[in-house]
């Protein structure tokens, strides 16, 4: 258990601007980050650099301003909103005499406090383990992880983090392992869903965009809900029945933020082919943040990293009760078919345009069609039956069998070619 200070843990927060190079971050969000995971920031620091210092990443004047700040306040972590070489983290606790975390550090941390199931324990411990491996060396914490706190965590449900090379790489070989047979066995529960023709709808979008809220809403489910980063890291599925398409999958999966670590990223795999696997992703937006139009470049960026950027998907943009001046108008592709849709989850507004968007979209595939069966094709009629495909069956004089199937466009084709042609 993690002895903190009421409160949390009084922390200095450094967020420096590099105008010319892609390491921009939003300081907004970094406070919100760290007090997500428990923080209280005394003071920000705050600077702009061409690019980082090789050594200490800030020059010499802008650490002194941390340790002024460090000795004014008794802070006992310093959080940088970047991600700094473990050189860089050791020389800056070495000149600072205090705890040094990166924004890297800082997401795994949130992520390690909120991981519920065993699946999302093993893969937060995995992202910690090799986070970690890069710094085992370290002058100013090795005693203070007996004691817990921001940046200290040795995975869900651990007092100390092995910090022995050996133990390590074994810990990793085992933790891995364990997730390529829950990886196998989410697998196996899609090719069932898919044998059974129920698509799959995934839910996705940045941070605190309102997925869990969305996803109660559709399927009357519990999901976890505060407004928070993070809030939820564990997958959720429910069955929703919807008009002229049947039973669907609605898969709530983890927010994504702007410079996602990597480790998380290849952690989060197993839970991620939620959405690469997926028919639609339902990317949910908060129209209310003016942040709104980076958000959604990010998480389509996360997509194209874990392959799902293939994937049809509607826009979906959540809280537009808060919102006072927005475009309420649609935006449309060339081919009439929706690609955004407004709602507040929250008041219940705007669902049944949501749905009618899923149903224009998923109905396309999944077409109704005739076929009648000789008496001698019963095996094939049984695996039709199995597959849930058959909507309604009679028996002509003849003893053929006219069923009324529904099935996706490709299913249904390769169901056609093997059935004889009409004299």
């Amino acid at each position: 258990m993690d002895n903190r200070p009421e409160g949390g843990e009084r922390v200095v927060l450094v967020h420096i601007n590099f105008p010319a190079g892609s390491m921009q971050e939003d300081l907004a969000e970094f406070e919100e980050l760290a007090r997500s995971a428990g923080a209280l920031p005394v003071a920000i620091i705050t600077g702009t650099r061409a690019v980082p210092e090789a050594r200490i990443f800030v020059g010499t004047g802008k650490a002194s301003e941390i340790q002024d700040a460090i000795k004014l306040h008794s802070a006992e972590l310093v959080i940088f909103n970047h991600a700094l070489s473990p050189a860089q983290e050791r020389n800056l606790e070495k000149l600072l005499q205090c705890r040094v975390l990166d924004r890297t550090g800082l997401i795994l941390d949130i992520f390690a406090q909120r991981a519920r199931s065993f699946e999302g324990k093993l893969q937060v411990e995995l992202a910690l383990l090799k986070h970690a491996s890069t710094r085992l060396v370290r002058g100013w914490t090795h005693l203070e992880r007996q004691r817990g706190g921001i940046g200290l965590r040795g995975g869900p449900g651990e007092t100390q983090l092995e910090i022995d090379r050996r133990l390590i790489r074994n810990r990793i070989k085992n933790i891995t392992a364990r997730l390529i047979k829950v990886r196998q066995q989410r697998g196996q529960s899609r090719q069932a869903r898919k044998r059974a023709i129920i698509p799959t709808i995934a839910l996705v979008g940045y941070t605190n965009a309102g997925k869990s809220t969305l996803f109660n809403r559709l399927t009357g489910a519990d999901a976890y809900v505060a407004n928070r980063l993070f809030a939820t890291l564990d997958p959720t599925l429910r069955r929703l029945e919807l008009p002229e398409i049947g039973p669907v999958i609605l898969a709530d999966t983890v927010g994504f933020i702007r410079h996602l670590p990597h480790d998380l990223v290849e952690a989060f795999k197993a839970t991620l082919e939620e959405v690469t696997e997926a028919d639609l992703l339902l990317h949910v937006v908060d129209a209310n943040d003016e942040r709104r139009q980076l958000n959604i470049f990010q998480v389509n960026e996360v997509l194209k990293e874990i392959g799902g950027d293939k994937v049809p998907q509607v826009l979906v943009y959540n809280k537009m009760d808060l919102c006072q001046d927005f475009n309420s108008l649609l935006d449309r592709n060339a081919e009439s078919e929706v690609k955004r849709v407004q709602i507040s989850a929250e008041k219940g507004t705007g669902l049944d345009d949501l749905q009618n968007a899923i149903i224009k979209l998923l109905g396309k595939e999944i077409i109704e069609h005739s076929i009648i069966l000789t008496p001698e094709q019963g095996r094939l009629r049984a695996e039709l039956y199995r597959l849930k495909a058959i909507i309604s069956e009679k028996t002509d004089e003849e003893g053929n069998l006219n069923l009324k199937v529904r099935l996706p466009k490709a299913e249904l084709q390769k169901l056609l070619s093997t059935l004889p042609k009409p004299p």
